[in-house]
């Protein structure tokens, strides 16, 4: 899967609010009612991203969460991440970011 161009990137996430391209990369900051609902949250995350074979990297701190996305194979952002930053909207709970 290639790397997109910056405006390919733009483009895709036009319709995930709070994701930003830098680094080579896509991130969000979740924030949850508390850190049992931030692990609950990762888990749900972690079955989606295994299904896909597609690893973000996770940092939790209490009730935040940081997910980053790429493609180290590609050297930066591509359909797959866009693809997998959907999946992760779609598992987390309403009112919990």
């Amino acid at each position: 899967m290639p790397k997109l161009s910056e405006p390919e990137v733009r483009d895709a996430i036009v319709d995930l609010p709070g994701w930003r391209a830098f680094a080579d990369g896509l991130h969000k900051e979740f924030k949850f009612r508390g850190f049992r609902a931030a692990i609950a949250f990762v888990n749900r995350m972690a079955e989606r991203a295994s299904a896909k074979g597609h690893h973000p990297d996770i940092e939790i701190h209490f009730n935040r969460v940081i997910v980053s996305l790429t493609t180290h194979d590609q050297g930066g952002i591509t359909e797959k991440d866009v693809e997998l930053a959907r999946e992760i909207e779609r598992v987390a709970e309403p009112g919990d970011d």
